[in-house]
């Protein structure tokens, strides 16, 4: 322990004679560790909220989509298949079913206040609000009368209330046209952020009232809810042989959230795998610094190797003198790291859910150390292999 704090000890000596040069140094393992902990932050701090919204909708959550799912999804909006009230029926039939809300969707300009806003106009039921967690700011929701009744009634996305009326209580009670018709506001809806902005571009109407949209009353999607988690195996099977007497196989995907939250994280994982790997580039970048500044330092101390080579210091002790400094300077380069990343993540955090966890901070110090060590072992040994003799006589 005695001769591991003299090591220590001795290297701050030894790098504090040149500040400039270790801050530089330093600088160099900085860049590379930051990158690479500002990746992991962003992408655990997007799993982490994507999977809180999973969380959110609940894992008893069901949807019909056209073709192969998400991925198909243009399919069905372009003219492929679109389910049809005849399959809504069918499939409110199917036990272990609480609540079914069917999708239509079309892109529309909405217009109010002599202002213009592009949205996603939803078709939908009284109960497609409850089923996804979407809470309202203002106002209240359309009712199942509303729909029985084909009233035109509509709940706007917070993006699209503020574009149009400024605020969100602004909006309740007015009126906004849609292809020509107008349509009264009911409900503003919260904000739900940066990552899902585009959900705040949304407006929610029944679906009765859309007949001059959706003469034919098809729908994009339909969603469920099951009456627990452990039936969803059950009823997604029942679902399948249901849509096939009408349908394909290839025409229909029913998911669950589980498999598209797996999907999600998969795709996740393999952008943090790149993004980490990019950013690893600096790291061997800020290695090949060390390397360097190493060797000259070798280069600048070797007569004093010789001194010290002369009273009695061996290979090893001459071997681990230049790793604990290479080391060091590694180490200090995280250190910064890990605190300038922690602020750029405290600041971003209203904006990106970026997180720095236990993972990170090992990941950053593990790797600092590391690159310090294994770049630092090569100029080390050239400095304990050197000659007493001949480094004495050094000029």
């Amino acid at each position: 322990m005695n001769y591991i704090i003299y090591l220590i000890s001795s290297s701050l000596i030894d790098l504090r004679r040149n500040k400039v040069r270790t801050f530089l140094t330093s600088l160099g393992i900085l860049i590379g560790v930051l990158s690479v902990v500002l990746m992991m932050a962003f992408g655990f701090g997007l799993k982490d909220y994507i999977n809180k919204e999973f969380e959110t909708l609940g894992k008893n959550l069901i949807m019909v989509l056209p073709g192969s799912g998400f991925s198909g999804g243009g399919q069905g909006m372009m003219g492929g298949i679109m389910f049809d009230e005849k399959d809504l029926s069918k499939i409110k039939r199917i036990k272990n079913i609480s609540e079914v809300a069917p999708i239509f969707m079309k892109t529309i300009k909405a217009e109010a206040n002599g202002k213009t806003e592009r949205a996603n106009l939803l078709g939908t039921t009284a109960n497609a609000l409850k089923m996804t967690n979407s809470e309202l700011q203002a106002g209240v929701a359309f009712t199942n009368v509303d729909v029985q009744k084909k009233r035109k009634a509509v709940v706007l996305g917070a993006q699209v209330a503020e574009k149009l009326f400024g605020q969100a209580n602004n909006a309740i009670g007015k009126s906004v046209r849609i292809q020509n018709q107008r349509f009264l506001i009911m409900g503003v809806l919260k904000k739900l952020g940066s990552i899902r902005s585009d959900d705040d571009s949304n407006i929610f109407a029944p679906y009765t009232s859309l007949l001059s949209l959706n003469p034919n009353k098809t729908f994009f999607a339909l969603y469920l809810k099951t009456t627990n988690d452990e039936v969803v195996p059950r009823v997604k099977a029942d679902i399948k042989t249901t849509l096939l007497r009408r349908y394909k196989a290839d025409d229909f995907s029913v998911t669950e959230q589980a498999e598209l939250l797996d999907m999600v994280n998969t795709i996740i994982g393999v952008l943090n795998i790149a993004l980490i790997a990019i950013g690893s580039i600096s790291l061997v970048v800020g290695g090949i610094g060390i390397m360097n500044i190493m060797y000259a330092t070798v280069t600048e101390r070797t007569k004093e190797i010789g001194v010290r080579r002369a009273v009695g210091a061996t290979k090893k002790d001459i071997l681990y003198q230049f790793l604990s400094e290479a080391a060091i300077v590694s180490f200090l380069g995280g250190l910064l790291a890990l605190i300038l990343a922690t602020i750029i993540v405290i600041l971003i955090q209203p904006i990106f859910p970026a997180v720095i966890n236990i993972f990170s901070i090992l990941v950053s110090f593990g790797i600092s150390s590391f690159i310090g060590i294994f770049f630092g072992v090569f100029p080390a040994k050239k400095a304990a292999d050197l000659s007493p003799i001949e480094a004495m006589r050094y000029e």
